[in-house]
């Protein structure tokens, strides 16, 4: 395994390669990202110590909340990790925070390499492992257990459902923000998947039509925070998104099959939606409003398919990446996140 380095978003943070083989392309890697811990707080002097006894206060601040969690974040399609913001929710409650940019996605994308493809959403088991593995050395107290929250974006939220249903002794909790758990027609997959299994054999590197907009894109910016801009690669996160393949599209809905037939993830589960849908076929200003990548109402039924306890979210205002929102619909996610997630402290018992 390789060294940690400066990452690209700055001092906060720093990523570690992760090597896993080769395959037709070449070179196969994912990518760690950390961000580092906040400088703890100075020991209380004597004068406030004596000041603390006097008034029967704790002679030692308490552990924050989330002290002993760690949050390992997957990204979406045609995406990869650059939300500072989310990261700093996590590590000013104690908890550290890891993003994993998949193979052939932003920092781990190699030069040759069709962006984003996978034939079995089961392969990430390999960037999932590698991620866990490398966390458990990052931990300076290796020896006692430390709690897991997995959170994933969209297709992200999708490969993490799988795997924790897969790995059900391995999660404490599941968050995911607006996961693709179901196909955008979803009366019609059952109909189109012959077809996708039979390109994707033939031809699986065949790439579908492309008909992102880019509106999606200017919607972000448009609601963007200009007193906390976040500034993306383009090559790692292209407008219009990076193309469709056969191989991986027979990939996904194989994931939307099984989440429709009821995964079992025993970890309660807290899934973040926009509270409507807005088709992007032209621009409007309801498009930076709503969720133009999902039908959210599908998604919301699909999330009770996950395990026998899952909290639905709906928020006003939010788009597809509900932490990517309008000030007034982002700080409502992050208030019911919070909320969420005190509630898991105290039903967890630590």
């Amino acid at each position: 395994m390789t060294a940690w380095v400066p990452d690209v978003l700055g001092d906060e943070f720093e990523q570690l390669t992760l090597p896993l083989g080769e395959d037709h392309e070449g070179e196969i890697v994912a990518t760690l990202v950390r961000a580092l811990p906040e400088a703890p707080p100075p020991a209380p002097t004597a004068w406030e110590r004596f000041v603390r006894r006097v008034q029967g206060r704790p002679l030692v601040d308490p552990p924050p909340m989330l002290d002993g969690v760690d949050v390992l974040y997957v990204h979406g399609w045609s995406d990869y990790f650059f939300q500072k913001r989310l990261a700093r929710f996590w590590t000013s409650r104690g908890a550290r925070f890891f993003a994993l940019d998949l193979r052939k996605y932003g920092r781990s994308l190699r030069e040759g390499q069709t962006p984003g493809y996978i034939v079995d959403l089961a392969t990430y088991d390999e960037d999932i492992a590698a991620a866990l593995e490398a966390m458990r050395a990052d931990a300076a107290d290796s020896g006692a257990r430390r709690r897991l929250v997995l959170m994933g974006h969209s297709t992200g939220g999708l490969v993490l459902s799988l795997w924790a249903s897969r790995h059900p002794d391995a999660a404490d909790a599941v968050i995911l923000n607006s996961p693709w758990l179901e196909f955008q027609l979803a009366p019609l997959r059952a109909a189109i998947a012959p077809m996708v299994e039979l390109q994707a054999r033939l031809r699986p590197l065949d790439a579908a039509p492309q008909i992102d907009l880019g509106f999606y894109a200017r919607a972000q910016a448009a609601v963007a925070d200009p007193d906390d801009l976040m500034e993306t690669n383009p090559q790692w996160r292209p407008v219009p998104a990076m193309s469709v393949n056969a191989g991986w599209l027979r990939a996904i809905l194989h994931g939307h099959r099984t989440v429709a037939d009821g995964l079992s993830i025993p970890a309660p589960v807290c899934v973040l939606l926009s509270a409507k849908s807005a088709l992007p076929t032209r621009w409007s200003d309801e498009l930076t409003s709503a969720d133009t990548v999902l039908v959210v109402e599908d998604i919301a039924q699909r999330s009770l398919k996950l395990g026998p306890s899952v909290t639905v979210e709906r928020i006003n205002g939010a788009l597809h990446d509900v932490f990517l929102s309008r000030k007034q619909a982002r700080d409502d996610a992050y208030e019911r996140l919070e909320r969420w997630v005190t509630g898991w402290v105290a039903a967890s018992g630590s």
